[in-house]
């Protein structure tokens, strides 16, 4: 059998010359006086020299890569970046010999490598051998080209018939006995080749070929076929034995793409009945040596088919878990669909392209367990801000059990910054009261879409300072020590508050530390009572509700895009007054369903859910009739159960304080300047301590574990300012408000959030 196959002439360092025919063999075509001084003042050593710095990172995109065409259009510099040479695998190549002087090869070639058809050695009297080596792992030397696997081993089978490579008949060219293939192959075998590159064509095998073929697929080794070049709808039927049985889905056809990499060339064979098997690579004016060192641009599948065996050299030797079926399923499911959809009877599978062939696919598990990497690992809360960004680094698994690294903490989505301004001025929502006798019922209507909600009750601050005794949804004074409220959308903390007779000033933006968990947390029902003994006031306060979390793309169990999850709040609070000074304690209790402080992780790091307690401390103090200064502070301790990832129960801590004092008078009777400093909630320490895989080993396919720690204190403090003038006007009040918000959010590098309101409402 033989095949010839056209060659360009290219010398290094030169413009390119005309095309010249030439025939060889193969399925290429168209194929180191002592004294004593006075000794110096003692000093201190000097300080060891500093390491030396780590080497550079090998730079693979050279200009000898760019050269190197079938490698560039496989995109193998992915491997190469990834630590992938070939190094350690062994391709065969069955063909008319190497060059076995030349420095691309030097080092390199097998010592069992041998002559098959003769006792000629192993050297190349045509050159088809040397180039079709020379694309699949000529040597990276800054000289001329480089093979796709630089770093393969070649075991070289010479089985060009005797005298057949010097034949001067362009028409002629190698030939290869059956017989002298199934010994290459043989060879392959014993040798424990990885990969066998057959760029011939022809016949079907005999039989002594085709037992040969059996055995190697037997023994996993992947074996490469050119396609052929005589532009036929099927391939070569040399090359149709991948549809054989005793192919074993280990044979693969290479056919010949353009420069393009999106079209045949046009002397290629298509995919046509191995379609299945079929894949197509660089094939026309392909860079390699002949076995005189001279360069040329060859075309033919012969060239397509050693950058497939490179391809399989790079992955075997970067992944050696995989079996040879895996590899070939790999770079199938990898190639580049440009043709029909799906596999196709003119390209099969699709273009190679290894920077896919060496991406994860499938799913990604960690190593060493079956938790799946989700594709976000959670959304953090205010309180955390801009807090665990540090990585996270880890081992993950796809589906052909192939490591990567993956920063768990990248999946992480940073919690929206929430507006505040707008929602305090409460737009479009409208506030009514009623009362008799011992009992008050207030309630705020917001129109939306046609129909009416209950919101969080909205009094103007006048209103709040004459109505903060009797203010919630619902209050009874049972007697005159105990008074109970009850609330729908409406919080326990907050009624309590109110029984406490305990306001919110005249501020917008600028909260209490007392008045949230610093969070989105809707309540949707609350209860509060109030008892007073010995001139104490007691306070005991629950309420249910949800916290609201962004999710994109939810189309179930929606309101606005946030998913919402349950919360639970019981709460125990004393306040004393001492003449001018009023004292107030309280310790809360907080359970969090599914949520931890209004963030939610993934299952990966437990089932969710976390209960919190709180200490909450104010005092107020009233000097005179027109000053009242106010300091609150609260503590938080956050406990989560272990589970997932965490071995071990993890505690985060949280802090908050405000300060605020407000003059009346300033300009008349009745008006009144404000002046609020906060810091909401936030995380002072705590995080996540975890044991995640930061290793494994291909040979016992497993992972090591280490312990390592994704920290929820942000690094960013919110503060928030804000001044707050209020005065009457025209039977009403007019108020005006300007406030800034330093690194909102608890993000260091958030800006500033400023804002300013006038308002002006009639009161109770």
């Amino acid at each position: 059998m033989y095949k010839s196959w056209k060659r360009t002439a290219f010398r290094a360092g030169c413009a390119l010359t005309s095309l010249v025919a030439l025939s060889a063999c193969g399925g290429g075509t168209t194929g180191g006086v002592n004294s004593t001084p006075t000794p110096p003042p003692v000093s201190p050593p000097p300080p060891p020299p500093p390491p030396p710095p780590p080497p550079p990172p090998t730079n693979f995109d050279t200009a000898e890569y760019r050269r190197s065409n079938g490698a560039v259009q496989a995109k193998a510099i992915t491997g190469y970046n990834a630590g992938a040479t070939g190094a350690g695998v062994k391709a065969a190549v069955i063909d008319s010999g190497i060059a076995q002087f030349n420095a691309q090869f030097a080092g390199r070639i097998d010592p069992a490598s041998a002559d098959l058809a003769g006792s000629r050695g192993i050297g190349d009297e045509g050159g088809h051998g040397t180039a079709v080596s020379d694309v699949l792992l000529g040597a990276k030397n800054d000289s001329g080209i480089h093979g796709v696997a630089f770093g393969a081993t070649l075991l070289v089978a010479r089985t060009d018939t005797p005298g057949t490579c010097a034949n001067a008949d362009p028409d002629m060219g190698c030939s290869h006995d059956d017989n002298a293939i199934a010994r290459g192959v043989d060879l392959a075998v014993a040798s424990n080749a990885r990969v066998i590159n057959i760029s011939l064509g022809g016949s079907p095998p005999n039989s002594t070929l085709r037992a040969a073929l059996g055995r190697a697929t037997a023994a996993g080794i992947i074996i490469v076929f050119s396609a052929g070049n005589d532009g036929t709808v099927d391939p070569d039927p040399f090359a149709q034995i991948a549809n054989d049985p005793l192919a074993r889905n280990l044979i693969i056809i290479a056919g010949a793409l353009d420069a393009s990499n999106a079209a045949l060339a046009s002397f290629s064979n298509r995919a046509g009945n191995g379609a299945s098997h079929y894949i197509g690579a660089l094939g026309e004016n392909v860079r390699a040596i002949d076995q005189t060192g001279t360069s040329f641009l060859w075309s033919g599948t012969s060239f397509s088919a050693p950058i497939v065996s490179g391809a399989v050299a790079l992955l075997a030797q970067a992944f050696p878990n995989l079996t040879g079926a895996q590899i070939v399923d790999l770079l199938f499911r990898s190639a580049v669909d440009i043709g029909a959809t799906g596999v196709d009877p003119v390209f099969g599978n699709g273009a190679l392209d290894l920077s896919k062939a060496f991406g994860p696919q499938g799913p990604l598990t960690l190593a060493g367990s079956q938790i799946a990497l989700p594709a976000t690992t959670g959304m953090t809360s205010a309180p955390m801000g801009d807090g665990g960004q540090h990585g996270l680094s880890t081992v993950v698994l796809d589906s052909y059990r192939r490591a990567y690294l993956a920063d768990l903490s990248a999946g992480l989505t940073r919690a929206p910054l929430q507006p505040r301004l707008a929602p305090a001025l409460g737009i479009g929502t409208r506030s009514l009261a009623v009362a008799g006798g011992s009992t008050a019922i207030a309630l705020s209507v917001a129109a939306s879409s046609g129909e009416s909600s209950v919101d969080r009750l909205l009094l103007s601050a006048n209103e709040e300072h004459h109505a903060r005794a009797l203010a919630g949804s619902v209050v009874r004074r049972l007697g005159r020590n105990t008074a109970i409220a009850l609330g729908i959308s409406r919080g326990g903390l907050a009624l309590a508050s109110q029984l406490d007779a305990r306001g919110s000033g005249d501020f917008l933006v600028g909260g209490s530390a007392l008045d949230s968990f610093g969070f989105d947390a809707r309540p949707k029902s609350g209860l509060a009572m109030r008892q007073d003994i010995g001139g104490v006031g007691f306070t005991a306060s629950a309420e249910t509700g949800e916290v609201r979390l962004w999710e994109n793309g939810l189309f179930s169990e929606m309101r606005r895009g946030y998913r919402e999850h349950g919360y639970g709040v019981l709460s125990l609070g004393a306040t004393k007054e001492l003449g001018p000074l009023r004292l107030s304690a309280r310790a809360t209790n907080l359970v969090e369903r599914e949520t931890i402080l209004g963030a939610r992780f993934d299952g990966a790091f437990g089932k969710g859910g976390a209960r919190s307690w709180f200490a909450d401390l104010e005092g107020r103090w009233v000097p005179s009739r027109s000053w009242t200064v106010t300091a609150a502070w609260r503590q938080g301790w956050t406990k989560l159960a272990a589970g997932g990832l965490r071995p071990n129960t993890d505690h985060l801590r949280t802090s908050a304080w405000s300060f605020d004092a407000a003059h009346t008078g300033l300009f008349g009777r009745d008006d009144r300047l404000s002046m609020r400093v906060a810091q909401p909630l936030r995380v002072s320490r705590g995080g996540f301590d975890l044991t995640l895989p930061t290793r494994y080993d291909y040979k016992t396919e497993t992972a090591g574990f280490s312990p390592m720690r994704l920290n929820l204190a942000p690094t960013g403090r919110e503060r928030d300012f804000e001044f707050a003038y209020a005065r009457p006007l025209w039977g009403g009040q007019i108020s005006a408000n300007t406030y800034v918000r330093r690194q909102p959010g608890n993000f260091v590098n958030s800006p500033d959030d400023l804002g300013a309101a006038i308002r002006f409402s009639f009161g109770l």
